[in-house]
């Protein structure tokens, strides 16, 4: 039986704050909308810097079930979204990951994909998205648990990673162009 206490956590302004931009993001996500490049990353980058905002404002929770909330992403949804990703993308869904534990002890440069931390990220904010569209009421202060401490410990820091090469993308594209020249003529992967 739920109480008032985890009735107010659950529907906290912060939390349905989250609720609302985690909606937005995964019905971006898994739109057929077919977009240019250039509008895909102008979009995403308005919603990811919202998201990791109210990512970090969510509440301290604690688990009150045994069992950890229900999830909703297949295998095959994940791979349908980074899929989608990488085809958008093209050539630019590589970058070079600077902030991994392996870069340390690496001679050579360690990459990561676009495509594959957004879908990371979709997967656990679709999770939690979930458990709030179907009401499953007593499993919503758990799923903010687990979704802050994902944030915390996984996705978190893939979001932060992720907008470098998109924002260097958004601010290298003058005038609709499509290639990866800076202003002076320097290729900016080199």
């Amino acid at each position: 039986m739920l109480n008032k206490d985890n009735d107010a956590i659950i529907y906290l302004p912060e939390v349905i704050d989250f609720v609302t931009i985690s909606v937005e993001i995964s019905s971006f996500l898994e739109s057929e909308e077919a977009i240019s490049r250039n509008e895909w990353v102008d979009r995403i980058l308005k919603m990811l810097p919202l998201l990791y905002v109210k990512a970090s404002l969510l509440p301290e929770t604690f688990p009150l079930n045994d069992e950890p909330p229900a999830t909703f992403v297949r295998e095959e949804d994940y791979v349908r979204v980074a899929s989608r990703i990488a085809a958008t993308m093209g050539e630019e869904d590589i970058y070079l990951d600077v902030f991994v534990d392996d870069m340390k002890y690496s001679d050579t440069p360690v990459t990561a994909t676009i495509s594959e931390d957004i879908a990371d990220i979709y997967q656990d904010v679709r999770n939690f998205v979930s458990v709030y569209q179907f009401e499953l009421t007593g499993q919503m202060q758990d799923a903010i648990h687990v979704c802050k401490e994902n944030f915390r410990l996984f996705w978190g820091q893939k979001l932060v990673n992720v907008l470098r090469p998109l924002h260097a993308l958004k601010t290298s594209n003058t005038e609709g162009e499509e290639d990866d020249e800076d202003q002076n003529g320097e290729y900016l992967w080199d």
